[in-house]
């Protein structure tokens, strides 16, 4: 099963052979990585940013999975990576767990907000995630900060897209 979320990934893995559900489960970065480790998938054209990457727990914590969207990164030409303080084990929630996500939070600073000065601090121009909840989540606390004019969430699969030598977006001319 190929899985773009961190958090079905994580269910299908270790929760589903509870219940007799024996599965073969990869993120997609680990997919990637391994397309681009065999050279079946090559990318080419340059993206010259600086980027730095938020470890999604489901991805990180819980499932120890921190190099392979880190090699996607480095196959990507002219994006240059910069670590958050708090990266792979020590990493920062983005807010999104225990239904934060749809939550009014009234006290202190919210989770996300916190996240994306952490990402700030880097001076990277981009964040990159690969889970669609901490997608969501940096780039709320991005626009709720005001920030979207320095700094861009963006999945790692938009950032493949973009450096592969034909992107899929690209108009038929």
């Amino acid at each position: 099963i190929l899985t773009a979320c961190p958090h079905c990934f994580n269910t299908l893995k270790n929760e589903y052979p509870q219940f007799g559900g024996k599965y073969e489960v990869v993120h997609y970065t680990q997919f990637l990585a391994e397309l681009l480790e065999q050279g079946k998938l090559k990318l080419t054209r340059p993206v010259d940013k600086l980027i730095t990457y938020h470890d999604s727990c489901y991805l990180g914590r819980a499932n120890e999975v921190y190099e392979e969207p880190r090699k996607v990164i480095q196959a990507i030409p002219g994006l240059k990576m910069v670590e958050m303080e708090r990266n792979r084990i020590r990493s920062f929630c983005c807010g999104a767990g225990g239904g934060r996500m749809w939550m009014e939070e009234k006290l202190g600073t919210r989770i996300n907000q916190a996240r994306t000065d952490q990402a700030l601090k880097t001076g990277a121009q981009m964040v990159g995630t690969a889970c669609p909840y901490c997608l969501t989540m940096l780039g709320d606390g991005i626009k709720e900060k005001g920030l979207e004019e320095s700094l861009r969430a963006i999945d790692l699969a938009e950032l493949v897209e973009q450096s592969l030598e034909k992107p899929l977006t690209e108009e038929k001319k």
